[in-house]
């Protein structure tokens, strides 16, 4: 008994020692999934900082002139799955930002609710018809798929009414982005309305007295008894008092109606997109067919003040991976559109729930970045680690811990720097205390609305002392 007794010891001491990494390999460098109980690893917390900042040069210069000039604008582009395009996380980096060193707008923007999808607060948009919309995450089908990450298009006759809900973000510019920068749209501020006449036959009601038939009723309209009757859905001559009856009648009866006619406002065209900028902010616009295009697709929207600031724009997919993105050209040839300082690159849980090998994430995750710096070879890069998530509610995500250290081996030779929010966050084995305080949802995968917050302090938090450190070791 003893000796069984000891070797259970053993076993499970062998067990608990195996499960503190946070990620196991095998012969070939594959994580070990789904063997795990949950209980086993020990929840460890790093320091909260970006590593290798030296890659941050450019843009924390940039920054730092925004913020002594109080002049110009600093773009940031974050780009991900579906922790980016709720845009809960993202909003709280934003106003953060914003409020230390201005706000320049609610950046790019997208009509999710049209393509039935889920996105950002800050605008709402409206439409009087359906649209087609295709994911990056769906076999293309030919379809031009660009900077939203969401095809959306029209063949109809349509209006598409965008209202900002938080007068913070009425803007002066807006930029259209389409494929092909082909003028799909005209824009208008307003509409009018024309009132016009129109002969409707005149309507008349007859409440029955006591005492009437519907032979005198009939005389004192000048018309037929047999047309009351079938007007009225009557068999027979009976009547009562108190109800009441419909005439018929040749008259006519003028009757107003209003037609509302938009007033369409010129756009100028770039490069990059068509865009409309008024002297006065706003906060209601709309987008109409554009004059000689038969099938209007949308790529994006920017939303700008005329005041200087941060603009920190926010792109993310549903169940996106780094190869999706990879597999659409038109989105990064459209990227410049954003004149992006500095790109944040969120990727790592869809990859891991696909059960991708280390050495596959890595290679799309690079070619991602290669594809960036193609066309905006000035921008800065931080790779952000995706945050600790479980496997089937069950079992511990090995592939993200493993994901994370792969992103920092090789921060300094693909010259990117990086945040590690899986390990900041505690590792593979702390989804069950971030559930306990109401940090993750019941899918051990998507944080709730104080978990994204959360995060986005943490971010903000670990950027601004490094800015801090920028301008302290300036020369």
């Amino acid at each position: 008994m003893r000796v069984r007794v000891f070797i259970m010891i053993l076993m499970l001491l062998s067990l608990r020692s195996s499960a503190q990494a946070d990620s196991l390999l095998t012969g070939v460098g594959q994580p070990i999934a789904d063997s795990l109980d949950i209980e086993d690893g020990e929840v460890v917390y790093t320091e909260n900082v970006i590593t290798n900042t030296s890659a941050m040069k450019l843009f924390f210069e940039k920054l730092y002139l925004l913020e002594e000039q109080k002049a110009g604008k600093v773009n940031i582009v974050h780009i991900g799955d579906s922790h980016i395009q709720a845009d809960l996380f993202t909003k709280r980096i934003r106003e953060t930002l914003q409020k230390r060193f201005g706000n320049a707008g609610a950046g790019f923007t997208f009509p999710h609710r049209l393509a039935r999808t889920n996105g950002g607060h800050y605008v709402r948009f409206t439409s009087n018809t359906e649209w087609e919309s295709r994911r990056i995450i769906h076999p293309s089908n030919g379809i031009e798929i660009g900077l939203s990450g969401i095809a959306l298009s029209s063949d109809t006759n349509f209006a598409l009414e965008l209202e900002v809900r938080d007068t913070d973000y009425t803007f002066n510019t807006i930029k259209i982005i389409t494929p092909g920068n082909v003028p799909s749209f005209d824009v208008a501020t307003a509409f009018k309305i024309i009132s016009l006449e129109s002969a409707a036959p005149k309507k008349i009601v007859h409440k029955i007295k006591s005492g009437e038939v519907l032979g005198t009723i009939a005389e004192k309209y000048n018309v037929t008894v047999g047309a009351i009757k079938k007007l009225n859905g009557l068999t027979n001559d009976k009547i009562r008092a108190g109800k009441t009856l419909k005439i018929p009648t040749e008259q006519k009866e003028v009757t107003p109606v209003k037609r509302s006619e938009f007033i369409p406002l010129g756009l100028t065209a770039d490069s990059l997109c068509h865009y409309y900028h008024s002297e006065k902010a706003l906060s209601k616009l709309y987008l109409l067919p554009g004059r000689d295009v038969k099938n209007h697709s949308l790529s994006g929207l920017v939303l700008e003040k005329d005041t200087p600031g941060i603009l920190y724009h926010s792109i993310g997919v549903n169940g996106a991976k780094a190869s999706d993105y990879n597999r659409y050209p038109l989105f990064f040839e459209q990227l410049p559109a954003l004149q992006p300082d500095l790109v944040i690159i969120s990727f790592g849980t869809n990859e891991s729930f696909d059960k991708i090998p280390h050495e596959e994430f890595v290679q799309q995750l690079n070619l991602f970045i290669k594809n960036i710096k193609a066309k905006n070879p000035d921008a800065a890069i931080i790779v952000m680690t995706a945050p600790p998530s479980q496997l089937r509610k069950k079992y511990p995500n090995t592939y993200a811990g493993t994901y994370s250290k792969q992103v920092q081996m090789q921060e300094s030779r693909m010259k990117y720097a990086s945040w590690d929010l899986f390990s900041i966050l505690g590792g593979t084995y702390s989804v069950k205390q971030s559930f306990a305080e109401g940090m993750i949802t019941s899918d051990r995968v998507h944080y709730t609305k104080e978990g994204y917050e959360k995060q986005g302090n943490l971010f903000a938090e670990a950027l601004l002392r490094a800015f801090e450190n920028y301008k302290t070791n300036r020369k």
